[in-house]
């Protein structure tokens, strides 16, 4: 079992990349012992009884290292750090000199490289940026095991997790689906618990009037006494108590003009750290611009810059006319007044038309009952952070900058910011590693990094597809070239193949079918050193050329027996391939039809009628037989050994 907190967790005494090769303890040990052994079999003068033995034990060791993928533990190693955002120039330096949101970066590619049967992550995308985020969901969705997640990412959910379970009234309840299947059917069985809860309402307080109305009549004693007891039995229903949605308008304020802000020729440094150099940028009044960009690349320097927090060192900064600007700091938490209560903070500063919101408000951030009445300072960092949020919302502006809003928002939470943001009729600039937000809100994208920051105008999902286009399509004309996470984002996508091909073993390989992973017959890489960055780029039908040898002249007959050879090759190979792909379509029909039984079997009541509830788990039963079997087969074919019962 691999578990990752929250947060608290550091690491010190190693590199970063000597530090996450921990979690390949086994075979690092094995590798010193064999070069040890490599040492000492060169000595003439080792008898030869204790040479013999040396050689079986190094030859034991060997086959040991390579069936635990030995020869790719830095390719891995390297795969994963650069996926959680690590430059290559970081695996070098020591694990000391990182913050605390990088040291649970470290931890959690221990975890992943460790490859745990069961895999627990307490909000793993709380310390990510969005790229990270976007690594770390193909990784998991090509995970070989079980995992068990808290996360309040919406989005990260909805692209990873196949199994919800909701914790309400003190009960553990399983629904079968990701996050927006959970919420179609939660709310379905809730508005079955609450008609059963009426029902039962309505019985009880007819039995109750037949006790009242016969009580005292001797003919009836008996059946009065029958129903007190039935009473008794009851067991009342629990409803969760009802979420109100609060939804509300933002103060009233007057329209920018056309220009809301500008930079020009902006320049800012921290001693020899140059953020941004000759930067240029032009915001329009009814702009939603997301800036976006691994962290550490000026996002958040870049909105000091635009809200007059810091001033650039060099160049211009213009705002538009009637500007009524809001900025929401990332530490706007500890900006707060410690003295007055929860809701005197909200109602100092509030409009008059406001404060009878204020008590609805409050309880959309999770502040009700004696909750407003209590001081800042008694309040947790998160409480001041929705208190921050909840404050923002209640002040007129025609233009708001928020940096990270949605930390310690709970998904209730952050949907009353959203939806509030999204009728919010001024200009938005905002900087989230959530997903969902990011998708909801923006209309263009401000790309940070390198010194610069290049607008691209669509929302996030168009963002990534100029980025990256799909297979066989080209690139948008125009947009950023030579942007500075570009190779990032390809080393991102090569991570995720790579590692769906280097830990699938025969034993434990399954086809992921789920969108978003790599495809199943992705062919494993075996680096046999840290330098070889890449494997041998594939030619047509998964023949590889060698780049390295130099073509051969070969005879008039030798190239017919080799054309015949590569045409049988071909033949065979498209009869696997053939052959795999209708395994993979027969085995995602029997999981789908899986997935339809234990919704069925997940229902109220399933197993209160055995007669009707025994052939569905037969049925079930019997699918899950099929499907390990179509599974041999695939990974018969996978490994080679199927090739002539396809043919």
């Amino acid at each position: 079992v691999g578990y990752l907190p929250q947060d608290g967790l550091s690491h010190a005494g190693r590199t970063v990349f000597e530090e996450a090769s921990t979690a390949f303890e086994a075979l690092l040990a094995m590798k010193t012992e064999m070069h040890a052994l490599e040492a000492r079999l060169g000595d003439p003068s080792i008898p030869e009884s204790e040479h013999e033995a040396m050689l079986a034990r190094y030859s034991d060791l060997q086959d040991r290292f390579r069936h635990g993928d030995g020869y790719s533990v830095e390719l891995k190693t390297a795969t994963v750090l650069q996926g959680l955002g690590f430059k290559a120039s970081d695996f070098d330096r020591s694990t000391d000199m990182f913050s605390g949101g990088w040291q649970m970066r470290i931890a959690l590619s221990k975890l992943l490289l460790g490859q745990p049967n069961l895999l627990l992550l307490d909000e793993p995308t709380n310390h990510l940026d969005l790229e990270a985020r976007n690594w770390l969901e193909s990784y998991l969705n090509a995970y070989p095991y079980a995992v068990i997640l808290v996360s309040h990412d919406r989005f990260f959910l909805d692209a990873v997790v196949t199994r919800i379970a909701d914790l309400t009234l003190r009960t553990l309840t399983d629904y079968v689906g990701n996050y927006s299947d959970y919420l179609v059917e939660h709310h379905a069985r809730i508005d079955q618990l609450r008609k059963a809860k009426r029902e039962q309402d309505e019985e009880v307080g007819r039995v109750k009037m037949f006790i009242d109305r016969f009580r005292y009549q001797a003919t009836k004693a008996s059946q009065v006494q029958s129903r007190i007891k039935m009473l008794e039995k009851v067991v009342p229903i629990e409803v969760p108590p009802e979420h109100k949605k609060i939804r509300f308008n933002f103060p009233v304020c007057a329209k920018s003009g056309r220009t809301v802000l500008e930079l020009k020729n902006a320049r800012k440094a921290y001693g020899d750290l140059v953020v941004f150099n000759d930067l240029t940028l032009h915001v329009e009044r009814g702009d939603r611009i997301a800036l976006v960009g691994p962290n550490g690349v000026g996002k958040s320097t870049l909105m000091r810059m635009l809200s007059a927090e810091e001033a650039p060192d060099s160049g211009e900064r213009h705002e538009g006319h009637h500007l009524v600007m809001q900025y929401f700091a990332q530490d706007e938490a500890t900006r707060l007044d410690p003295a007055p209560t929860v809701y005197e903070t909200l109602a100092s500063g509030s409009p008059n038309n406001m404060v009878p919101t204020i008590r609805n408000i409050l309880g959309g951030f999770l502040f009700s009952g004696d909750d407003v009445y209590k001081r800042v300072r008694v309040l947790s960092g998160g409480e001041r952070t929705r208190l921050a949020v909840a404050r923002m919302l209640l002040r007129p502006s025609n233009t708001l900058l928020l940096d990270e809003p949605t930390n310690h928002l709970d998904l209730d939470s952050k949907e009353v910011l959203l939806d509030a943001l999204v009728d919010y009729g001024g200009t938005l600039i905002f900087v989230s590693h959530d997903r969902y937000f990011v998708e909801r809100l923006a209309t263009k994208i401000i790309e940070v990094g390198n010194g610069t920051a290049v607008m691209y105008p669509g929302t996030y999902k168009e963002f990534l597809w100029h980025k990256e286009p799909p297979a066989g399509q080209d690139r948008p004309a125009g947009g950023a070239r030579g942007d500075p996470s570009a190779q990032a984002r390809e080393g991102s996508a090569r991570a995720a193949s790579a590692y769906a091909s280097l830990e699938r073993e025969p034993q434990r390989g399954r086809p992921q079918r789920r969108e978003g992973g790599p495809a199943p017959e992705a062919q494993g890489l075996r680096p046999q050193r840290r330098e070889e960055h890449r494997a041998p780029r594939a030619g047509k039908k998964g023949q590889h050329r060698d780049l390295l040898t130099a073509p051969v002249e070969h005879s008039r007959e030798e190239k017919k027996r080799a054309d015949t050879e590569a045409r049988r090759r071909s033949r065979a190979d498209q009869a696997r391939r053939a052959r795999i792909d209708d395994l993979e379509m027969r085995i995602a029909d029997c999981e789908n039809a899986i997935r339809d039984i234990e919704r069925t079997m997940a229902a109220p009541g399933f197993y209160e009628d055995r007669t009707a509830a025994q052939p569905i788990i037969d049925r079930h039963q019997a699918l899950m037989w099929t499907v390990g079997d179509l599974m041999h087969q695939w990974e018969q074919l996978q490994s080679g050994s199927g090739i002539a019962a396809a043919n």
